[in-house]
């Protein structure tokens, strides 16, 4: 299949110098093919850069909740267990 888009984007390519349309539509190729082929970061581009982006988007996110509700609830935890230790104790 990729050997198929290289040799379309060559032909595209050489159309070009009949008519520049054709070089918009290689350039759109090379474009597509970049941005959601092989080593893209599109569906199913499986590249380990990808992959690294996806976890550290998601420890971002998970980071910004525990900073959030930590401090949101931290006076509220920290009666909870003044409380607990004065029954304790």
């Amino acid at each position: 299949m990729f050997v198929l888009l290289l040799v379309l984007i060559v032909v595209l390519f050489g159309f070009g110098f009949l008519h520049p349309m054709w070089w918009v539509a290689a350039a759109v190729l090379v474009f597509g093919a970049a941005r959601y082929g092989r080593g893209g970061r599109g569906r199913g581009g499986g590249s380990d850069f990808g992959e690294y982006q996806d976890y550290r988007d998601r420890r971002e996110r998970q980071d910004r909740w525990d900073r959030r509700y930590s401090r949101q609830h931290r006076a509220r935890w920290n009666r909870e267990d003044r409380r607990d230790r004065e029954r304790r104790g």
